[in-house]
């Protein structure tokens, strides 16, 4: 008896051993590289403050960090490649409340609902757009915009980066609100927005101010307004939309999130979370960000419900302005 009693003793030991020995076996994560899907090609906000912030989140969690632009569909190309990804925090999704939210009203193509295929893992900031317009235009105020506007119905362009961007959210918003007619240019992406307005190839554009400023600063582009309900920092003497009576509570900002795919282990969730947080609670992440216009998040905003009241948002403005992809 006693002799079995020792036989089992040890068969536990072994067996303890044993599974120590695989929990350590365990690579810890990230042990490779971790590619962050960004659906628009490089130059336009979405992309700049994505790369700063994956540049930050590689330092917090020591791990190499690689951008891979996937444009197309407004942003939805991209982050349908990250639902379709294994959920093992290898493949993550940075953008903007369009493709995580606004463009399934849009394009019944669309095979995800953000808020039910992937996992929220921080909200990161939101950001205003500007209307700027081209020199050749004539136009050099909000007023003189929405007096030329309504004198030369449907003659007029504006660019966005996509059919249901931010973007052109924005500018479907001020036209139904505005009673204007003004064309809609779309592009792959906001990186050539700015030189084609700036060469009068186009009269308007919306632009994150980040992308924006630069033309300002150089005198080839007219700011307008924004479109936050108040003016920012960045610009302070850019009137807000909702400034001229014709707009007034026009209120339309866009913000950005990194997610991960649907399934994605609780302990990578954690782990990605603190890093994010961790990041843009540094101040030199924080005053890069807010170089480009981004009202920096706290670290701690509960997305679920943000994302359910844009959504709402969102299939008003396409309802009663008509949008169609």
């Amino acid at each position: 008896m006693a002799r079995l009693a020792k036989l089992l003793a040890l068969l536990a030991i072994g067996v303890v051993a044993t599974a120590g020995t695989a929990v350590s076996a365990q690579p810890a994560y990230p042990n490779r590289p971790v590619t962050v899907v960004i659906g628009f090609p490089p130059g336009g906000s979405v992309d700049t403050v994505g790369r700063a912030v994956v540049e930050a989140l590689g330092k917090k969690m020591s791990a190499t960090m690689v951008v891979e632009n996937v444009g197309g569909a407004s942003g939805a190309i991209g982050v349908q490649r990250v639902v379709n990804a294994a959920p093992d925090g290898y493949t993550l999704a940075f953008g903007s409340s369009s493709e995580f939210v606004a463009t399934r009203f849009l394009n019944p193509a669309q095979k995800y609902d953000a808020q039910l295929d992937l996992v929220p893992i921080g909200y990161v900031g939101a950001i205003p757009l500007v209307l700027v317009a081209s020199q050749q235009s004539g136009v050099r105020t909000l007023d003189q915009f929405v007096t030329t506007a309504r004198a030369r119905p449907g003659q007029l362009s504006y660019g966005t980066s996509g059919i249901g961007s931010m973007l052109h959210f924005s500018g479907e918003l001020l036209k139904k609100q505005a009673g204007l007619s003004i064309v809609h240019i779309p592009y792959r992406g906001a990186g050539n927005i700015g030189s084609d307005l700036a060469g009068g190839s186009i009269e308007f554009a919306f632009l994150g101010p980040g992308a924006a400023k630069p033309f300002i600063d150089a005198g080839r582009v007219i700011p307008i307004a924004v479109t936050s309900a108040q003016r920012v920092s960045l610009l302070p003497d850019v009137p807000a939309l909702g400034e001229h009576p014709a707009l007034k509570g026009y209120n339309l900002v866009a913000w950005y999130a990194l997610m991960a795919p649907k399934g994605l282990p609780s302990e990578l969730q954690v782990k990605l979370r603190k890093a994010l947080s961790e990041a843009l609670h540094d101040s030199a992440v924080r005053d890069k960000l807010e170089r480009v216009g981004v009202v920096v998040g706290r670290g701690d905003e509960d997305l679920p419900p943000l994302m359910r009241k844009d959504a709402a948002e969102y299939k008003r403005i396409v309802e009663f302005a008509g949008m169609k992809n």
